[in-house]
């Protein structure tokens, strides 16, 4: 939305008769005169833009600009007859109330305030955006040692305004750390960074991964008074790694301040010493991984073209082992059941990593946790780490599986290993589970074999945050596979001892694991939304085919037990209460005519595109466009919301109507 050049005239031409109304030239060279009077005759120092302003602001003039230029006019409540419409846009009447934070002073805070950016070159030639207009956002999302926070959105700019400020506890005893007051060099010894993901979404909802950096903090405290500003260069994700999007203001500061601060040669030191520490542990896997290969090619020559992933790059183009992608993640009172996870993990979006350009090469990208939390969609590889990490964290015996499903496409899925030998693949792109009944080659013909159910081809290797398992079985094909982990004539298994050394947590070469955080999500307000914008997208489309709607809300109200029982479904394998929903509709459905109901299920809250994927389906489009005598056309929606704001919504369309021959 944007105005005509005429109407943007306008609004100008009023606000200049305004300010000539008010006589504001006028006040303004009184208060100029005033100012260099009172601020000029000492010493003649420049007087800035910014004297003037204050020197405005403090005789109140240009709060009375600001009251008379008023658009929106204060309406009394009751003196309202009828409901008002919803307004594109506000006007707060109220400043903005702060929330007041409670700080223990036995605690040391480190205060990260984001003053802004600059250089974000992609939107060099984007417009400024009007009130109510909707735009592409950026949102900051941040994590350090177990706390999460996220910037308030501004619109996508080269210079996006951001102003936020994050109170970030230092040192906690939820990580083991003690009561007494820390000092500058205990804190030095504490080598989390801060995880700072900047995400962008358009006006559709889409979210992209722009950035993703870990802010070295430590510096502050060697900074004066314990305050130190940064210039942070944000660089691309995936293939534009090396390509800088923006640089983000950053001002860093110690509550309560230092007592003694360090020296930069101190902090400096401690750096260089980390990373060369960790370059060595790295250097040594990278050595015993070439090694393991060497003598894994031995044991069989088709063994080089198996996948077995040792290596996988993150969003940054770093490439770390794969273990270090998986951790035992708990997720508190938000998932209850390892199920549940499952279908929490299969909600959240699936988008492949994105290439420039043809060819249909995959590209190879495994986020980071944070990135693909912050995010709510990534590619298969950080749907299985995340469920295989959930799944650790519930107490099972979870592995990352490596291999390919139907026409040799790369593929990961889970698998858990029960104490009695079952084993188990998890789908985390769907929820589904499959029991694994591996084939004997050797069985004679005669002999009945189980009919593989899952879509899984061939399988390299296995992983976890511990274990490596390379497949040395003569044949990779999954539904021969024999899954005894202990049998090295089966699986070659890497060092256990060369795996901790690079992906245990603490070691500054692996990222922490951020929380999970509860929904915002409001599922009942959800749900009405979308069923309201539904309604009027089916009204609209039969009129457009020059045909009546008569919605049925009792009919509407019915089709909930259905929608609930699917998900029920979806996530325990159980179907229950599908006798009541058939007896309910059938009541609500006079003899002679006919009922008709399609249910369709989405990951997103998007009500037009869910519409217009509906349309697709013939049996779906039958529905909306019924036609017949005493036609009752009915809509619900049910969202479930799981973590991460990321949620199921279900939609079913059902219609009765009185058949005639």
């Amino acid at each position: 939305m944007s105005l005509p050049p005429e109407k943007a005239s306008e609004l100008k031409q009023i606000i200049h008769q305004q300010l000539v109304k008010m006589d504001v030239h006028g006040r303004i060279r009184e208060v100029l005169a005033e100012t260099i009077r009172e601020e000029l005759a000492p010493e003649h120092q420049q007087l800035s833009t910014e004297d003037l302003i204050k020197a405005l602001r403090q005789r109140g003039i240009i709060d009375d600009v600001m009251k008379e230029l008023k658009f929106v006019t204060d309406v009394n409540e009751k003196e309202r007859t009828s409901a008002p419409k919803p307004s594109t846009h506000f006007v707060a009447r109220e400043p903005p109330v702060l929330k007041r934070t409670n700080i223990d002073p036995t605690r040391r805070y480190l205060y990260l305030q984001v003053l802004g950016g600059k250089a974000f070159l992609e939107h060099l030639q984007e417009p400024e955006p009007l009130p109510g207009q909707i735009c592409s956002t950026f949102t900051l999302c941040l994590h350090f040692r177990n706390q999460r926070f996220r910037s308030k959105p501004v619109p996508c700019a080269c210079e996006p305004d951001f102003h936020d400020g994050f109170l970030l506890e230092v040192h906690k005893d939820s990580l083991g750390d003690g009561s007494k007051m820390v000092d500058a060099t205990t804190m030095l010894s504490i080598c989390d960074p801060v995880h700072m993901v900047l995400i962008k979404t358009d006006t559709f909802g889409e979210t992209t991964l722009v950035a993703s950096y870990f802010l070295e903090w430590r510096s502050v405290l060697a900074a004066e008074n314990g305050i130190t500003n940064v210039a942070v260069e944000l660089l691309g994700v995936g293939t534009e790694s090396k390509v800088s999007v923006g640089v983000l203001n950053i001002r860093l500061e110690m509550y309560p301040q230092l007592n003694k601060t360090l020296s930069p040669e101190i902090t400096n030191t401690q750096f260089a010493l980390e990373r060369q520490k960790t370059a060595e542990k790295e250097r040594l896997f990278l050595v015993y991984a070439k090694q393991w290969w060497r003598e894994y090619l031995q044991i069989r020559p088709t063994h080089n073209i198996r996948l077995v992933k040792i290596f996988a790059q993150d969003e940054n183009g770093v490439n770390r082992p794969v273990c270090s992608y998986i951790r035992p993640l708990r997720a508190g009172r938000l998932l209850d059941t390892p199920r549940q996870a499952a279908r929490f993990v299969s909600v959240l979006g699936y988008e492949r990593a994105p290439v420039i350009g043809g060819g249909g090469g995959k590209q190879e990208q495994w986020c980071t946790l944070l990135a693909f939390l912050c995010r709510n969609q990534g590619d298969c590889e950080d749907h299985a780490n995340l469920l295989c990490s959930l799944l650790l964290g519930f107490g099972l015996e979870a592995f990352v599986c490596v291999g390919t499903k139907a026409k040799g496409v790369p593929h990961t899925w889970v698998m858990t290993c029960g104490t009695d030998g079952t084993i188990t693949f998890w789908e985390s792109l769907t929820g589904h589970r499959y029991i694994h009944r591996p084939i004997n080659p050797d069985d004679p013909p005669l002999v009945e074999q189980p009919k593989p159910l899952y879509p899984y081809r061939t399988i390299g290797c296995v992983f976890n945050h511990q274990k490596f398992f390379g497949n040395c079985q003569p044949s990779d094909a999954v539904e021969v596979c024999v899954f005894d982990l202990h049998d090295e004539s089966k699986w070659k298994p890497m060092s256990g001892e060369a795996i901790k050394s690079v992906c245990s947590p603490g070691t500054s070469s692996v990222p922490p694991f951020p929380p999970l955080c509860a929904s915002t999500i409001d599922a009942a307000v959800t749900s009405n939304e979308i069923e309201l914008q539904l309604r009027i997208l089916v009204s609209e489309h039969r009129k457009d085919l020059g045909l009546s709607t008569v919605w049925d809300d009792h009919l509407s109200y019915l089709l909930s037990p259905a929608l609930a029982a699917y998900e029920l479904e979806r996530t325990t394998s159980i179907s229950a209460g599908n006798e009541e929903f058939q007896d309910a509709v059938r009541r609500a459905v006079p003899d002679g005519h006919t009922f008709k109901g399609f249910p369709i299920h989405f990951v997103y809250r998007n009500a037009r595109r869910a519409f217009a994927t509906c349309l697709r389906s013939p049996f779906c489009e039958e529905i909306i466009c019924c036609r017949g005598d005493q036609v009752r056309l009915a809509v619900r929606v049910r969202v479930f919301a799981y973590p991460e704001s990321a949620c199921a919504v279900w939609i079913m369309f059902a219609c009765k109507y009185c058949s005639v021959l």
